[in-house]
């Protein structure tokens, strides 16, 4: 199998698994139990702790674990909207977002917020994909208590300037999240430098496990946020989050940050040429286009445009590779990708492009076979038209 679906999953390391294992087994003890066994089970919880915060230059208490990025996202804008309604009922936030993020502003919109859904300019732009800052600043009023804006897009790449983007909703007196879901672990993240108030993670994205994740909450001025608790029973994580601590899936959590701190750089230059490299083949192919923006964009993906080619007939006759048509999390949907309708695909257009997401396990090898079936099923495809 050549594994080039990464935006939607990693493969743990084995060196995240080996720290993992022992939790697993042996010491299995809730970390909220006082005797030694649990001490213990709370002390690794507290190294994990202390490893996520020197990844994202953080204090340690700014730090809520989840159950992934999905929940981080759910009690940072919930627990916002609940906590700052009297300033107002006002978010803003962007088209293009995961669904993680635009579902729950659909669920606010019913209980008596609006949502602002700002625009991203044209895939034939020279910033496509990218807001347009005076866009970004007309939206914001008085009344708004959130803009959320994600770091990097899960199905482009496309990176945004979200530290602009965060000083300008500071200057209107509202607090600034991030969904770095796809950032985390593969960019450099320094939460005081971007000026981000809320930032959601997940560990499966930067080859950690499945089901565990954390959210960035600024303890410190100028904005120390409080956020209202969307899950209750028993007070955990400072009363935000709930619920017995996922001990082995918060060590594997740490671990991978530990490891993404040490080897970024290194993943970034090695993944980047495979994606380059790829890239270029691929868009020898003719009728073929990259989505997005090609200068601000995270190293490890690319979204192709093939004229004339179905992608789900594209991913079929892929066989043994695993690459996606756009986000995981909306797989199930017969609808185009929101995304690329957003930078004004039409929906055939939409339903014509493949996300190609490399990371720390693939190989030149893996490149050169993924050129050449492509080329192949896209011949085969277009002589059917």
């Amino acid at each position: 199998m050549i594994y080039l679906d990464n935006n939607a999953t990693t493969r743990i390391d084995p060196r995240v698994l080996d720290a993992m294992m022992p939790f697993l087994t042996d010491t299995y003890a809730n970390a909220a139990s006082t005797h030694p066994f649990g001490v213990s089970a709370h002390e690794a919880v507290k190294t994990a702790r202390q490893q996520i915060a020197d990844l994202l230059n953080c204090e340690v208490h700014e730090l809520v674990f989840t159950s992934g990025a999905t929940e981080a996202i759910n009690l940072a804008i919930k627990g916002v909207a609940e906590n700052y309604q009297n300033r107002g009922k006002h978010i803003v936030t962007v088209q293009t977002e995961h669904k993680a993020v635009l579902d729950v502003c659909h669920y606010l919109e019913t209980r008596g917020y609006e949502v602002t859904y700002l625009p991203v300019q044209s895939d034939r732009s020279v910033g496509a994909g990218l807001l347009d800052l005076e866009v970004v600043k007309a939206a914001i009023r008085p009344d708004t208590v959130l803009v959320s804006v994600m770091l990097v897009n899960n199905e482009t790449g496309v990176i945004q300037p979200v530290g602009e983007i965060a000083q300008l909703a500071h200057e209107a007196g509202a607090l600034f999240m991030t969904d770095a879901t796809q950032a985390v672990g593969k960019l450099p993240i320094d939460v005081d430098a971007l000026g981000v108030d809320l930032l959601a993670f997940s560990a499966h994205k930067f080859y950690g496990p499945k089901g565990v994740g954390g959210l960035f909450i600024r303890q410190r001025r100028p904005n120390k946020v409080k956020l209202e608790a969307i899950l209750h029973g028993g007070g955990h994580e400072r009363g935000l989050r709930s619920g017995t601590l996922n001990v082995p899936g918060i060590v594997g959590l740490g671990k991978a940050a530990e490891l993404a701190r040490l080897e970024m750089a290194k993943d970034n230059q090695r993944i980047g040429t495979l994606r380059d490299e790829l890239e270029a083949a691929l868009l020898t192919i003719p009728g073929t286009r990259v989505n997005g923006n090609r200068e601000y964009r995270l190293y490890n993906v690319t979204n192709i445009y093939f004229e004339n080619c179905d992608s789900d007939a594209l991913i079929m006759g892929l066989e043994g590779m695993a690459v996606s048509n756009g986000s995981a999390c909306t797989a199930a949907s017969i609808d185009p990708s929101h995304v690329l309708l957003a930078l004004g695909l039409n929906e055939q257009e939409a339903f014509s492009c493949l996300r190609f997401s490399l990371g720390r396990f693939n190989t030149e090898a893996d490149v050169t076979a993924t050129v050449d079936a492509v080329k192949e099923i896209v011949e085969e495809l277009r002589a059917l038209v």
